[in-house]
């Protein structure tokens, strides 16, 4: 570590390896697998999922499917209405990869029409999504009669297709495991009847990408669903502490220095707003060693903590930092430290942290 400036985002290959395999583990297979990239942004990271069978990806912006793309998925699909130049964006980028199936989500008939001007007279069948709302009340449609009307109009668009159903439940996060179930299954009635809805009128469901990392487990057990899984890939101490349930392992940390010990029980690190996720309460970080630690001041740049092992530091000294929410930690870096066998490695580059690449 001495030769790398911190604050700095490592992530262990090994953990990750591990991640991936508890998933494919838990869905039984890859067939239904199809993780988010959206936690860590790292083509090395989709390519290692593609290695062991893992093909299809969700994402949330066009860079992020850019990314998964050019790291061998063949078939990716944003979890995102396109407005604007996104209908344009997209096209571009099926042209650029002729080899990937790409998807997109919609859940008003205005977003469907522009992509079927986008995709129109083109090589590329945009697979479309319709993005229904089981109770999060974000985005999507309601299951019933409108969102049956807007399964039929993409289906009679030219230059997509209509590929199935969208559901994210990602209000549905109970620590209580058997509570989580029971409420997912609820959401998720509705979702099942107006599939089977659709399909007795003659409407083809190919697909039902369903869930988050917290119903993951649950999902896994229907074998009518792709699973989505994201945060899981990395984990965080947010999720590890409430979800118990959950089998998977650290895999990304920030590392950080002490830069000041401004009194007797206080230390300062550089680790501000700008290097680890700051929209939960505190702590945003569990400090590894220094589980006493108590956060008294967050800054742009610093976090001044107090705790009774302050004397043991010196200023310089390295200390490792679990984020409570590791997806928008990550996005604050621009690169991340490759750590295999306990030995910085590589660096890699947060390439999907940017919100454009090629097109």
């Amino acid at each position: 570590m001495a030769e790398i400036p911190t604050p700095a985002l490592l992530v262990y290959v090994d953990r990750v390896h591990e991640n991936v395999r508890r998933m494919i583990a838990m869905a039984g297979g890859t067939a239904r697998l199809r993780p988010h990239i959206k936690t860590h942004k790292l083509p090395e990271v989709v390519r290692a999922q593609v290695a062991v069978g893992v093909t299809k990806f969700k994402c949330a912006t066009i860079a992020e499917a850019e990314v998964a793309a050019g790291a061998g998925a063949l078939d990716v699909v944003l979890a995102y209405q396109p407005t604007g130049p996104g209908p344009r964006r997209l096209r571009q980028l099926a042209d650029l990869y002729p080899g990937t199936r790409f998807g997109a989500l919609v859940d008003d008939a205005g977003p469907a029409r522009e992509l079927s001007g986008a995709f129109r007279g083109g090589s590329a069948v945009l697979d479309v999504y319709v993005d229904l709302d089981c109770g999060m009340h974000r985005t999507g449609i309601a299951p019933g009669p409108v969102a049956m009307e807007l399964c039929r109009f993409v289906g009679s668009l030219e230059g997509v297709r209509f590929a199935g159903l969208h559901a994210y439940d990602g209000h549905i996060h109970d620590a209580d495991a058997e509570v989580r179930r029971a409420r997912c299954l609820d959401a998720f009635m509705e979702v099942r009847e107006f599939r089977m809805e659709l399909e007795r009128g003659g409407v083809s469901v190919g697909v039902v990408i369903a869930g988050g990392t917290p119903t993951f487990p649950i999902h896994a057990k229907d074998s009518t669903v792709e699973c989505s899984p994201g945060t899981c890939v990395l984990w965080d101490f947010g999720y590890g502490d409430k979800f118990l349930d959950l089998p998977f392992l650290y895999a990304a940390v920030v590392a950080t220095r002490v830069v000041s010990k401004p009194a007797a029980n206080r230390l300062c690190l550089d680790l501000g707003h700008k290097a680890i996720a700051a929209e939960n309460p505190q702590p945003r970080a569990r400090l590894m060693g220094l589980e006493d630690a108590v956060p008294v001041m967050h800054s742009e740049e610093h976090l001044v903590i107090e705790t009774e092992l302050a004397g043991k530091y010196r200023i310089g000294d390295v200390i490792y930092a679990i984020p409570r929410h590791v997806c928008p930690t990550v996005a604050l870096h621009s690169e991340a430290y490759a750590v295999v066998g306990g030995r910085v490695e590589t660096k890699w580059s947060v390439a999907a942290r940017a919100r454009f690449l090629t097109v």
